[in-house]
Formats: structure tokens, C-alpha cells, sequence
């Protein structure tokens, strides 16, 4: 079964565009280097929540939308090997003081899948 690695972040909606713009490149880099797949969503039902939620999570302002994606790679091993290319590909060379959303922000992690069907 593939392994994943997930991402909750908020971007700014004035930035929506430029988070787009981003991901494309990003998603191209990933697949060139043999990620299975490459998801990018932005929330659009998301229940605000009063102990957890996807908005509490990543302290969400009122002017940014919740993004939720992931990556699935045949494998840990492929996984580790496909982000070490990914991080040395000039295409992924970006100015980190303009990303489109707060980095500090940003949860991931990498996921054993357990059930697919």
C-alpha cells in the first residue's frame, strides 16, 4: 500500500493565486521524481470548531482558506528518495520571505496507509 505524506496549511485569500501558481510547480517536481500522485485542496466545508478542527489547527484568520493535500509514493523508502531529490531540484528554489502562506503554520507528517479500497 502507498505511503503518504499529508499537509493541513491556510493560505491568504488575496494569495489563492500565487498558492496555485506554487503547487502546480511543486506537484510537476514531485511526479517528475516519481511520486504516484499529488493533491492540492482548498476547504470548502470546514465546521470552525470550538476544541479541534482544520481552522483551529493552523490558527486560521478570517481572510484565509484551509488547504488540505497530500503526496502518495510507493513506499517509505521511495518516499525518502523522492524528497531528497525533490528538496535538490533547482525548480523548488523559492524566496521563502514571499511564500503564499506562513510556514510556521504549515502541519505535515508521513503516513503508513492501513486500508485502501
Amino acid at each position: 500500500m502507498p505511503y503518504v505524506d499529508g499537509f493541513v496549511l491556510a493560505v491568504p485569500k488575496s494569495r489563492l493565486a500565487d498558492y496555485k501558481d506554487l503547487a502546480r510547480r511543486a506537484g510537476t517536481v514531485w511526479k517528475d521524481h516519481g511520486a504516484l500522485s499529488y493533491v492540492e485542496c482548498f476547504g470548502d466545508d470546514i465546521p470552525p470548531g470550538k476544541l479541534t478542527s482544520f481552522p483551529l489547527a493552523v490558527k486560521a484568520e478570517p481572510d484565509e482558506i484551509v488547504v488540505f493535500s497530500w503526496i502518495t509514493y510507493a513506499s517509505r523508502a521511495a518516499r525518502d528518495e523522492i524528497n531528497a531529490k525533490v528538496i535538490a531540484d533547482p525548480r523548488m528554489k523559492c524566496d521563502m520571505e514571499n511564500m503564499p502562506f506562513d510556514g510556521k503554520r504549515l502541519i505535515f507528517g508521513g503516513f503508513e496507509t492501513v486500508v485502501e479500497m
